[in-house]
């Protein structure tokens, strides 16, 4: 955080270790805080993470750091067919109350053709 110029420093974290991380990371100068959370169905949250135990750290997690109001926040969903499609609705009523800001991201699968650098500029 002390690098010229710098404005934000920013973490995207499924908010599994955030709690126990976080006072180091506002320490070194942490401002913003992406939690990807693309499901709110424990049983789905785990098999995304593969981890036993976790399902709800990361709904808690936008839960404490809307209420801290420490950094700007904001939950990536990504959107996925026959997965969580039908849980947009809940997601909106999850955060409509909250001081974040909610990203819906469309899933594209990797073919492994080009790098995910490129896909992201949009270019091949």
């Amino acid at each position: 955080n002390k690098l010229e110029g710098l404005k934000t420093i920013a973490v995207t974290t499924n908010g599994i270790n955030l709690t126990r991380l976080l006072p180091w990371l506002k320490e070194a100068g942490l401002n913003a805080i992406n939690i990807s959370l693309d499901t709110l169905v424990p049983a789905k949250f785990e098999f995304i993470v593969r981890r036993k135990g976790t399902n709800l750290s990361s709904k808690a997690t936008v839960l404490i750091l809307a209420g801290m109001c420490l950094f700007y926040l904001q939950v990536n969903c990504v959107v996925m067919r026959g997965f969580n499609e039908d849980e947009v609705l809940d997601f909106v009523d999850f955060t409509k109350d909250l001081p974040l800001d909610v990203r819906f991201i469309e899933y594209m699968p990797f073919d492994g053709k080009y790098c995910c650098f490129e896909i992201l500029l949009g270019q091949k």
